[in-house]
């Protein structure tokens, strides 16, 4: 792994666990036994560290969702893959969401940054809703707002692993599980039009 590839990470995990404001440059630099001007070298300041390790999480979770997308057919089955995948992720990759959690703390102009980046898949879902309300099978709504929603309310539930981890709670793979199906059953009833049975499992 390359030096830059190294800061990446470290800083990943370090803002997304115990946040950006409290992680110096110093502090990676002692973690990664390296000094601080080689970091400098590769990030010149700790914003662009900042809008690097941004641009890289949301790099990895667009990928994932995009993934979802091309292998899942449309309706229910499509939203439980986008959950799974999404949990898949938390347990693989959970300062990746923490990180995205601090982001929605810092405000602009990182949110601004992130929420961009995420525009494309924020418009596929959109047309998306829209399409599925057309056929009947989501309960009718602004499209875009809604998209906003099941996205806050997902990575909200999700990074609730990082938040465990940060005060040295391990979850398991049952208990993520659990969530998981919480969550589903959640989105399904909320998001089903009355009278319909969707089938959340």
């Amino acid at each position: 792994m390359s030096t830059a590839d190294r800061v990446l990470h470290a800083a990943m995990v370090a803002f997304g666990g115990r946040g950006y404001d409290a992680t110096s440059l110093d502090d990676l630099a002692v973690e990664l036994g390296i000094r601080k001007q080689s970091i400098l070298y590769h990030f010149p300041s700790k914003d662009l560290l900042l809008d690097a390790v941004v641009d890289q999480a949301v790099g990895e979770l667009t990928a994932v969702l995009w993934d979802v997308v091309a292998t899942s057919d449309d309706g229910w089955e499509r939203v439980d893959a986008m959950v799974r995948g999404v949990f898949r992720l938390a347990m693989r990759r959970p300062e990746l969401l923490g990180l995205l959690r601090e982001v929605t703390r810092l405000g602009p102009p990182v949110l601004i940054r992130a929420t961009d980046s995420l525009d494309p898949l924020i418009k596929g879902a959109t047309e998306w809703l829209a399409g599925e309300m057309e056929a009947g099978r989501v309960r009718r709504s602004d499209p875009r707002l809604l998209a906003f929603s099941v996205y806050s309310t997902v990575m909200g539930v999700a990074t609730e692993i990082e938040v465990l981890r940060a005060v040295g709670v391990e979850p398991t793979l049952r208990e993520a599980a659990v969530r998981r199906r919480e969550l589903l059953r959640f989105l399904h009833s909320a998001l089903q039009p009355a009278g319909l049975d969707s089938g959340a499992s």
